[in-house]
Formats: structure tokens, sequence, C-alpha cells
């Protein structure tokens, strides 16, 4: 007998591929920024003579501010902003300074929603006359991070996979088995997703408002946050996706309660019926994503959303089916098992939705990415390049799965064939036998049983309801002969006396007689107990059938490739969601463009100033990034050193250790050594820089990312 996969020898994988999501998601971090700081006056680093009246902030896409989203802290830590933020054009925002203010060190820190809906944070520093010594700290202010932003990402995965469990499901049912609205398995699965995706969506309607402003679990019941948040965009798509979940709700009562009642002619129409009501609520679904997040903003939104919405369903019908043939093929009974008819019809399904996910995106790569530079150099790019690997893995085992459910296929077909050759040898001559009007018969009440259940049967279940058939029919006829026997029983005695003189032989034959009407109705009494052992031989055929199935090479197969399938669909779905959570290629390198130019247009306005810009990466987690070294005035003798460390899109984060050295390798002058000092987040300075003469001096920049991780740029500078 061929071994087959078991539910609990499916556990271990199950469990395995939870490790994986769980490995990913904690890995996921918090949600990157979808709107980059592209500009600032005062930019970064710049040492202005006067104060200036105002701060403003330049980013790559509108965004929203509160009343605290831009501050300016004096180096005391103390606020010198006034008034609100407003928007003084396009995409660049300002805030008002107080007057007089002090010469030193100020940091500008301003946390704002993209229009995508994710929270954008951030700081830098400027200084007034001189640089000086700040007491503000920046350092872990991590947008969108701690336990809220952990709760909120956790609530963003089970959106998706509930919406893609109860929409893919119910598809299944719908366009590929019917029957198996019947079956509790699925309709438990579907029910889940429902749950699921309800529970998700009020757990992040409550926790939006902490997660894009404070980040304290005090304010995920702040009522006046609540409020804001249903006024955003966000707020609107996720009260929008609660009310067509009640829509879902009586979708899911009418195809399993309903539906499931009808017979086969009757469910025609109401098929098409809730075919459309689900594709519409479906859709509704999937747009409450669109409306809200990527597809929303950027380049064609109008072409952008339609086509996202498209993505969303056609991941749901290929993926959520999965999940839904998965559980029938180790889930369903033994008397409606899954055809492999549904199987075919699946795999027409998936085939279509995998033809949509490509065309879909194919477009939504060149909006989000936009060069082929993206692809390798951002995060956006790599994490869709792993998408990417994980859909063809995912082919190529649906590959197999549709080779097992050919197979599959045809070993009904043969049965079938052999089923009928042996009815044909029945029909033949001689069927006037007590044996062929047995088979006959036996056949008779294996189809009426069939029809009375209104059920599909194999051959064996046949069998097994022909069994169980004539055991009633024998435990019945049982009972019957008792009772004629009982009643003869008990007419005998009446006779009696009118033969007083019967001989010894007739007495003994009137004994036996006794006997067997004693007999009779004892066997009149286990009548019942007859009809159950025939129930129980029945069950137990119906036990021994499925094992049969079970047992099956071909649909041993299929479960294995099916249950490969829905490992690697996990995988995929953590690395989606990861996606959506990240920032696009096409916007990190306009902000790193636009910073670029910035800082290019500072040097050289400032004349004397030298601006040296050297990535780096020292292999390790976050070992990626930008220096930026400002000498000034970049002359013999004593100079201003500012250092600047940058991650690839512009924000400036600590490193444990930076070292700068400056030699003159024409002069065989050197290294001279620069210990600088922290100032604040991702910013170190340093004054009095002797530079003994005039040349081009070879810069070193050491950065250390962690204790084993370092690496050394060098660039040249003319100085002097």
């Amino acid at each position: 007998m061929t071994r087959t996969i078991t539910p609990r020898a499916a556990r271990p994988l199950v469990l395995l591929l939870l490790a994986v999501a769980g490995l990913l998601l904690a890995g996921a971090g918090p949600a990157a920024a979808h709107a980059a700081l592209t500009g600032s006056d005062p930019q970064q680093g710049v040492v202005v003579p006067q104060a200036p009246a105002q701060v403003s902030l330049t980013f790559s896409e509108q965004v929203a501010m509160g009343d605290d989203s831009l501050r300016v802290l004096d180096p005391a830590g103390k606020r010198v902003d006034t008034g609100k933020p407003a928007n003084i054009s396009g995409t660049t925002y300002a805030v008002r300074l107080r007057g007089g203010l002090a010469k030193g060190t100020y940091t500008v820190t301003y946390q704002v929603i993209s229009a995508d809906s994710h929270p954008v944070g951030g700081a830098y520093t400027f200084s007034i006359g001189a640089p000086s010594k700040t007491s503000v700290v920046t350092g872990g202010q991590e947008v969108g991070g701690g336990l809220v932003g952990l709760l909120y990402g956790v609530g963003r995965y089970a959106s998706y996979a509930g919406f893609i469990v109860l929409a893919g499901g119910a598809a299944f049912v719908l366009a590929c088995w019917q029957r198996g609205a019947g079956v509790r398995a699925v309709q438990r699965l579907v029910v889940s997703g429902w749950l699921t995706l309800t529970t998700a969506t009020l757990a992040l309607l409550l926790l939006r408002g902490s997660y894009t402003t404070s980040g304290k679990a005090g304010d995920i019941v702040d009522l006046d946050l609540l409020g804001q948040v249903l006024q955003t965009k966000t707020g609107a798509a996720l009260v929008s996706r609660l009310l067509l979940l009640a829509a879902a709700a009586l979708f899911v009562a009418v195809l399993f309660g309903v539906y499931e009642k009808r017979e086969d002619e009757e469910k025609r129409d109401l098929t098409f019926g809730l075919a459309i009501g689900g594709t519409v609520v479906a859709a509704g679904l999937a747009a409450s994503w669109a409306m809200a997040e990527h597809a929303s903003v950027g380049l064609q939104p109008g072409i952008a959303m339609p086509v996202d919405v498209v993505h969303l369903l056609a991941v749901a019908a290929w993926l959520g089916g999965l999940a839904a043939l998965l559980v029938a093929l180790y889930r369903a009974p033994a008397d409606r098992p899954v055809e492999p008819a549904a199987v075919r019809r699946f795999s027409r399904l998936a085939f279509g939705s995998v033809v949509a996910l490509i065309a879909t995106g194919l477009y939504q790569s060149w909006r989000q990415l936009g060069s082929w530079s993206a692809l390798t150099g951002t995060r956006y790019g790599q994490l869709l390049l792993v998408k990417v690997a994980l859909v063809l893995v995912l082919v190529a085992i649906a590959s197999f799965s549709r080779r097992w459910t050919a197979r599959l296929a045809e070993a009904a077909a043969d049965r079938a064939a052999v089923k009928a050759g042996a009815g044909a040898g029945k029909a033949g001559p001689g069927t006037g036998k007590p044996g062929a009007a047995s088979g006959k018969a036996g056949a008779a009440s294996a189809s009426a049983s069939a029809k009375a259940g209104g059920k599909s049967r194999t051959k064996e279940t046949a069998k097994a309801a022909a069994t169980e058939s004539s055991a009633a029919s024998a435990a019945d006829s049982a009972e019957g002969s008792a009772k004629t026997s009982a009643k003869a029983a008990a007419k005998k005695p009446a006779k009696a006396p009118v033969k007083a003189a019967a001989t010894g032989g007739q007495a003994t034959e009137a004994a036996a007689t006794g006997k067997q009407a004693t007999e009779a109705a004892a066997a009149g009494g286990d009548a019942r107990r007859a009809a159950q052992l025939a129930r129980q031989r029945a069950a137990m055929d119906a036990a021994r059938l499925k094992r049969q199935r079970d047992a099956d090479p071909n649909r041993s197969g299929l479960r294995r490739s099916v249950l490969a399938e829905a490992g690697v669909a996990v995988v995929l779905l953590v690395v989606t969601t990861v996606l959506t959570q990240t920032e696009p290629g096409r916007t990190v390198e306009e902000a790193a463009a636009a910073t670029s130019t910035s800082s290019s247009s500072s040097s050289s306005s400032s004349a004397g100033t030298v601006t040296l810009d050297m990535p780096f990466d020292t292999g390790g987690q976050n070992g990626k990034g930008v220096v930026r070294l400002d000498i000034d005035p970049a002359r013999v003798g004593g100079n201003e050193m500012h250092l600047y460390v940058q991650r690839p899109d512009g924000k400036a984060f600590d490193v444990p250790e930076v070292k700068v050295a400056f030699t003159l390798t024409a002069k065989s002058i050197g290294p001279l050594p620069v210990a600088p000092d922290h100032i604040t987040t991702g910013h170190w300075a340093a004054s009095g820089v002797e530079i003994p003469m005039a040349g081009d001096w070879q810069v070193a920049v050491t950065v250390r990312t962690s204790d084993i991780d370092q690496v050394t740029v060098t660039k040249n500078a003319q100085i002097g």
C-alpha cells in the first residue's frame, strides 16, 4: 500500500511554513517611508550667518501634517517654532521661527503621513553662526516602530491573508466544486477568512492613530485620535472595508446555507447571482487597499488603481483557491471527495490568475521602479526579484499538480470503463439465473441508495450502500419470518385438544414445532440488533473505502504537490506584504537625485567649502550608506569639518564609530587622524582641523556599523 501524507504528518510542514513566515515578519521592521525628503531650507549641516525666518522641507510627494509634525529645537532642546506648519507650494511645507535666536546648532524634526498612508519621519541639523553641542537626541525615534508598529504590521499581514482565504475559498466553491458548499472543513476555512479580515480591519482602525503619531500603546484607545483617523483617506478605506465585510457575511451565509440545500437544477440561477454579488464585494474589498496605498499616488493613479484591484483578485483566486483545495483533499468526507473534474477546473482558474498576475505585475513593476538600476540597487527591487522567483517556483510546482490531476482523471476513467464492462457482462446470456437476478437487485439497490442521497458515488461507495441495504433487508426478513412463525406457533396449541389421540411421533413433532416457534420469537427480538450490526458493517466498509481512496498514488501525489504549493504561497504572501511597506525604487532614486543636486548646488554656492560624498558598504545589516564630509574653508591652517552618515534614501542614522584621516601622498605627510565629536543623529563635527600645506589630499573615512563590520572609503580633495 502506498503511504500517504495524513493531516498529522503534514503538521511539521505547516509549522515550518509558519516559522518561515515569522522570521520574515520579524525581519521586516517598521514600514519604510514612501515619501522622501528631497530638500530643505536651511539645508542639512549648513552654517548660516543669521537666523532664518522659517524652516521649509520639500518631499517627493504631498504629505499630511499635524500641528506637531514639524518642530525646530534649540541646543537645549526647547522648541523655537511658532504656529502650525503650512503648505507654501507644491510639496514644500514650512514653519516659522521665533526672532532673536542665539548662535548654535538647531535640530529640525518631522513626522508626516505620505500620500500612500505610510508614516515618514526624520531629523537633521543646521547651525547659526557656528556649530555647538546639542542636547537633542533623535536616535531611536523610529516612525512606525515599537509595540504599536509590530501590532500594526501583524494586522496588515492578517488582513491580506484573511482576504485571500475568504475570496479565494468562495471562488473555489462556486467556480470549481459546488458540492464543496456542504463540506464542513471548507465552510470553516472561508468563515475563518472572514473573521480574520474583520478582526484585523478593526485592529488597524484602532491602531492607526497611535501608529502615525506617538507610537504609544495608551493612545490606541484615544477617541480624539480615532476621530482624526476617520477623516483621513486610510480611515475612510478601513470603514468602507468593514461595510463591505457586512455584505460578505450575507454572501457566506447564503453560500453555505440556502445554496447548499438546493438541487442541482435549482442552483444554476442562484450560482449566477452569487457569482455576480461575490465578484462585486471582492472587488470592493480589493479597492479598499488600492485607494489608500501605492496605487493611489504617483504615476497614472487612474490606471494603477484598477490594475491593483485585478492583481489582488488574481492573487486571491489563485492562493485562496489553493488553500481550499488543500483542505478539501485532506478533510473532505469519504462520501464527498474532490472529483478530478473539480481539480481540473481549478487548474484552469489558477492558470488564468497567473496570466493576470504577470500582466498587472509588469505594469506595477515599471511604475514603481522606473529603471533597471532600481531593480538591484534598491530594497524594493530586491524584494520584487524574490517575489518573482517565488512565483516561478510556485508555477513549477503547479505543473506537477496538473500532471497528478491528469493521472487521477485517467484512473477514474479506467475504473468507470471496468465498471461498465462488468455491467455489460452481467446483462448477457443467463440473466434469468438467480445469480444474475441477485446481481441486478444489488445494483438496483445501490443505485436507489445513491439517488435517494442525491449524491454521485464511486463504485466502492455503491457497494457499501448495497451491503448495508442487503443487511437491512435480511434483518427485516428475519423479523418478518419470526412474526409469521410466532403466529403459527400460537395457533398450534388451540388444535391440540382435537388431536388428543395423537401418537408419540406426533407429540414429538409438536414439541419440535414449539421449539422452532421459540427460536423464531428470539430471532424477531434480535431484528433491531441485526439492523444495527448492518449499519456498523456499512460504516466500516465506508472507512475501508476511504483508506483505499487515500492510498491511491495519484491522489497522494496530488496532495503532496498541493501542500508544497501552499507552503511556497505562504512565503510569497509574506514577501508581498513586506513589499507593500517598502519605499518604491522610483521614489528612492528620485530622492537621491534631488539630494545630490541640492548638495552640489550648496557646495558650489559656498566659496572655499569642499564637500565629499563617499558611498560605503560594510557588508553587514544596515551596512549601506553615504558619508558626506564638509571641510570649511578648505585652506591651509584651521578648518571646520562636518561629517554626515546617511542611508541610501538620504535619511540620517548613527553608526558605532567614524574616523577620518588626511594624507598628502606627494609630500609623504600623514595620515593625520581626526576624531570628530558626535553632535546628533548621523552628524559628527570637529573644529580646528589643521591642514599644514596646500595640495591634493587623500581623505580616508572609516565607518564601523557593528562589532565586526567595518570599511574604509577614500576620496581626494584639493585643499589650499
